[in-house]
Order: structure tokens, then C-alpha cells, then sequence
């Protein structure tokens, strides 16, 4: 990992996860860090694990509570964030929610939550620091899903909003060119994650079969790809063997990704319907 020293980091979602780990390592390589999120008792606790992991006493971290999916805050917010703490040189766009259930018990609430947090949330952010980061370039990491390239069973809500990721990512990437603004995309698997464990109190049998196949990373592992991807200016960032193999093959191959996510659902409801 190169070093960041003199850089500035903006952090979505940052208070846990793979946004924490991931602004534990920028400010482990010089970075100034701001996390932004929703909830301040979360924002509180990360702080200090973050500076905690600074690298030189000249670095600066800040924690502001926002909701990604309001853009007027975000607008609002942003403009002071910029102001006070400085323009960011990379934007990690890491918040998210997701539910996994039933097409039949997902309700319209979800639906919209999902994109709102997901993908607008993305949105508002880029047309947030764009000003700023026009002025001297930058990075820019969207933060999809292995379900942003794949669709998967129980995921109706959470799969439209992390394909609309990748969407946007690819298209801003050709835009901001100009500008010397980089874009990557990360879609990583299954993460052991607050909002992992949030998951799975929904989440169908057959979609648990599912994702056993594509096997379980630490966040860490996963901001440490993250962070090589960026380093190689990757438009697209696949973490984990398994997860590489899933998106070569639904790109070439997408019949054989679907026939085995078919076969584990059945194996699932047989299992369900034998008890």
C-alpha cells in the first residue's frame, strides 16, 4: 500500500464495516479521514479507532453525522465538510442497507429505501464533492455488491439498487476523465458485517444456500482490495477467488452462474418441504 500522506479521504458509511476498515487503513498510510453516517453513537465509537491508527500527528479525522440519502443535507453538509476540513482527493462511497426476502414479504418501503440509501445515496455524494474534486482530480469508489452483477434469489429490492451502482459508476467513469478523476466500482461477496448479520434474520433458505457457495471476508481483506484496486486503477474491484470466478463466468458463461443458483434453491426447498 502506497502512501496517502497529505491526502484527504471522505468515507461513507464509515462508522462500521468495510467503511471503518477502510478508514483505518488510509489513516494508517497518512490519510486525513472524515467517516460520514447516520448514527452518532456508531460515528463516536469509530473515531477513536481511527486515529488510533494514524500514521503522524498532522493528520486530521472527523466524524459528521449524515444521511446519504437526503440531499439536501448532503448538499448542505457537504459545503462546510469541504470548507472546514478540506476537498477530499478520494471518495468512498461505502454506506448501504440491505433486505433479502420473499418477492411476497417484500414491501414498497423496502424497495424505496433500498434505492434511496443505495444508489441516490451515491448519486448525492458525487454531485456533492464534484466541485471540489474537479479543481485537482481525484478518486471516486462506489461501493456495489457481487449482487450488483449478478441477481440473486430473495434480493428483489437490494439487487436493482446495486446494479444502478455499477450503471452510474461506468458512466461517471468516462465522464470525469477530463477532470482527472478516477472511478472505481467495488462489488464484494458476502462480508462479515453489522449489516450482513441484519440480513440474515430475513433471509430465505434458498438464498443462504446460495450464498454458501461464494464463502465469507473479512472487511478488512475486503478495504485492503479495495485499496490495491485503486492503486491499479481498476474501473471494476472483485474481491475474494470465488467471488472472480462468479463474475467471469456470469459475463461469459451467465446459463452456468444461473443453473447452479437454480439447483441450490431446489435443493433448499426440497430440504424445507422434508421437514
Amino acid at each position: 500500500m502506497k502512501s496517502y500522506q497529505g491526502k484527504i479521504v471522505y468515507i461513507t458509511g464509515g462508522s462500521s464495516g468495510i467503511g471503518l476498515a477502510a478508514a483505518k487503513q488510509f489513516a494508517a498510510a497518512g490519510a486525513s479521514v472524515a467517516i460520514l453516517s447516520r448514527d452518532r453513537t456508531k460515528l463516536d465509537a469509530a473515531l477513536p479507532l481511527i486515529q488510533a491508527a494514524k500514521a503522524s500527528d498532522g493528520q486530521k479525522f472527523v466524524a459528521e453525522q449524515l444521511d446519504v440519502g437526503n440531499n439536501a443535507e448532503v448538499e448542505a453538509k457537504l459545503a462546510v465538510l469541504a470548507r472546514d476540513f478540506g476537498a477530499p482527493d478520494i471518495l468512498i462511497n461505502c454506506a448501504g442497507t440491505v433486505w433479502c426476502n420473499y418477492i411476497e414479504e417484500t414491501p414498497y418501503d423496502a424497495f424505496e429505501t433500498e434505492m434511496r440509501t443505495n444508489f441516490f445515496g451515491v448519486r448525492n455524494m458525487v454531485a456533492a464533492v464534484l466541485p471540489f474534486m474537479k479543481q485537482k482530480g481525484g478518486h471516486i469508489v462506489n461501493v456495489s455488491s457481487t449482487l450488483g452483477f449478478v441477481g440473486a434469489f430473495g434480493y428483489s429490492a437490494y439487487c436493482p439498487s446495486k446494479f444502478a451502482v455499477v450503471g452510474f459508476s461506468e458512466v461517471i467513469r468516462a465522464e470525469l476523465k477530463k477532470y482527472n478523476i478516477r472511478v472505481s466500482v467495488l462489488c464484494p461477496p458476502d462480508t462479515d458485517t453489522p449489516q450482513l448479520a441484519e440480513e440474515n434474520k430475513t433471509k430465505p433458505p434458498e438464498t443462504r444456500a446460495i450464498n454458501s457457495n461464494a464463502g465469507l471476508m473479512q472487511p478488512e481483506q475486503v478495504a485492503a482490495a479495495m485499496i490495491k484496486g485503486m492503486e491499479k486503477n481498476r474501473l471494476m474491484i472483485v474481491p475474494g477467488f470465488m467471488n472472480k470466478v462468479t463474475w467471469i463466468l456470469n459475463r461469459f458463461a451467465p446459463g452456468i452462474v444461473r443453473s447452479v443458483m437454480d439447483a441450490d434453491a431446489r435443493k433448499a426447498q426440497k430440504q424445507a418441504a422434508g421437514k
